[in-house]
């Protein structure tokens, strides 16, 4: 696929207010080993970013970074700052739990709780008190269904178990389990990689109907898929940044050679 190709679905919208997220010189250690250094980056609720890089570059570690998933491997520890509306999400004060429910990550694989559809969608509210009466807790259910797309395929069948769903069906369930606590923030990490391309094709036009009302970070090793979906696009290489910007720049007229080198397949 041609690189003017790749670039068509990237629209060049202009942020029209502050970072959602701000991070700035942020290092990432695992013991002694470095794996993230010295990246600064802004996310804005108008662009869907994609993280793309060769295997082992560190984006996915980065993602991890921006709602602290990190805190749960001893070894780790983070250098720098990340602010989420101005507020540094490492200062001691921050809850964690209530992070992670403004800044919600969808994974690799998917991984609905062993419960049935329904009890995916409501566990999160539930616990975080968000609706007053079952009343309330449908109508959240059937809202982040319908905003996953998923809605129509499972509504008479909410009380069948999540795990059955097929993988592309699960993943959305994860999607809609996240919007469920009404987070600002939606990090996935390579959320198309284990399914079928149909399945990839419907993730792909989610992502697309959700940007604007969640600021959404993907990790992606699919360059056609960051094009697809990203408007901002930030190519990683062993640890570093290497350049960030529009989408299409980085496709069509990348300013550094190693991005270009990757772009165009010269290594991967």
């Amino acid at each position: 696929m041609e690189q003017t190709e790749l670039a068509t679905a990237a629209q060049r919208v202009e942020p029209t207010s502050a970072p959602k997220i701000h991070a700035e010189g942020v290092s990432v250690y695992y013991g002694d080993k470095k794996a993230i250094d010295h990246v600064s980056i802004d996310v804005h609720t108008e662009h869907v970013t994609a993280f793309i890089g060769p295997s082992g570059c560190g984006k996915s570690t980065f993602l991890r970074a921006l709602n602290r998933m990190n805190d749960t491997i001893a070894s780790a520890r983070v250098e720098g700052v990340i602010e989420l509306d101005g507020e540094d999400i490492y200062n001691s004060g921050m809850d964690v739990v209530q992070l992670r429910a403004r800044v919600g990550m969808v994974f690799q694989k998917p991984n609905p709780f062993p419960k049935s559809i329904y009890e995916n969608i409501a566990y999160g509210p539930r616990i975080h008190g968000l609706a007053q009466g079952k009343g309330e807790l449908d109508a959240i259910v059937e809202k982040s269904l319908q905003r996953a797309g998923l809605w129509e395929e499972v509504k008479d069948r909410l009380e069948e178990s999540g795990t059955a769903l097929s993988g592309g069906q699960q993943q959305r369930l994860c999607i809609a389990r996240a919007i469920a606590v009404d987070p600002e923030v939606i990090l996935m990490d390579e959320p198309c990689s284990a399914l079928d391309p149909i399945a990839t094709a419907k993730i792909e036009e989610l992502i697309d109907e959700l940007r604007g009302r969640y600021a959404i970070v993907i990790v992606t090793h699919s360059m056609q898929q960051a094009a697809r979906v990203s408007q901002r696009t930030a190519f990683f290489h062993l640890g570093n940044l290497v350049e960030y910007g529009h989408t299409s720049d980085i496709f069509t007229n990348p300013r550094e050679q190693k991005t270009q080198d990757y772009i165009t397949g010269r290594y991967g």
